[in-house]
């Protein structure tokens, strides 16, 4: 593919190519861009977080700044959705964990906004990976905490033994597909926007081409591509949100088991 035919696809932006190559024993250790974004977006995130209290001995100022304010509005709504959809003994305990979930999860969606950057959510090696950890370490959590009476959640209780031959291959299937599902919300949502953004871009650089009056029709898409990145923002932040809450519900429904 030419440049300039990969300048005007709109998936030429998800494509994954090595930096420095890499190898070992016959296994591929390349550094590729989406390994440089993930680690730029952990050293923002870190930054962030230093940045948010005291570098003498880590606690919030009395006075907050800008960035502690917004660090402690985010900190108040997780810590309310945790209240809200964990069991309230334990769930307490995974407070740090949703937390660094989300903001993990939200400053990806964020950077993919910059111009020339990379969406590392719009894989879905991505969010499934990141999904697929999740729910591994919860049920290892679950299996602790009440060994085989974990595997109740296929068979609810009071139900016959023919109805459970129905129930238990349906309960099974759903317990398989929530980290597939966790991860796909996520990733469609976010190569959506990232296409149809890519899309409006081509035609408004399309248009430029054009002589005459017709030249000025090209500022429609470009000014449509203002209201446009403010609603990507909004379903960054709001998939970030769902990553969160249906997290926090997989996790209260293993630590429910009757």
């Amino acid at each position: 593919m030419s440049l300039f035919s990969s300048i005007f696809s709109p998936l030429e932006q998800f494509d994954v190519f090595p930096i420095v190559n890499l190898y070992y024993g016959g296994v591929d250790f390349s550094i590729t861009n989406q390994t440089i974004s993930l680690f730029v977006i952990f050293l923002l995130l870190t930054v962030y977080f230093l940045s948010s209290v005291k570098p003498s001995d880590s606690t919030l100022y009395i006075a907050p700044h800008r960035w502690q304010v917004f660090f402690e509005l985010v900190y108040k709504g997780i810590l309310g959705l945790v209240a809200t959809n964990v069991d309230k003994q334990r769930g307490q305990l995974f407070f740090p964990l949703f937390f660094s979930l989300f903001s993990f999860v939200f400053f990806i969606n964020v950077c993919g906004l910059v111009p020339y950057s990379y969406a590392a959510t719009s894989h879905i090696i991505v969010t499934f990976s990141l999904s697929i950890v999740f729910f591994g370490g919860i049920n290892i959590i679950a299996y602790k905490l009440y060994n085989l009476k974990v595997f109740s959640l296929f068979l609810p209780s009071g139900v016959s033994i023919v109805l459970s031959l129905l129930i238990t291959p349906i309960e099974l299937m759903s317990f398989i597909f929530k980290p597939v599902s966790l991860a796909t919300r996520v990733f469609a949502n976010i190569t959506a926007g990232h296409i149809l953004l890519k899309i409006i871009a081509i035609f408004g650089w399309s248009m430029m081409g054009v002589t005459g009056v017709a030249f000025f029709a090209c500022y429609v898409p470009l000014l449509a591509m203002v209201p446009l990145f403010g609603l990507e923002f909004v379903v960054a932040f709001m998939q970030s949100i769902v990553f969160t809450i249906l997290a926090t519900g997989y996790l209260n429904d293993m630590l429910t088991i009757s």
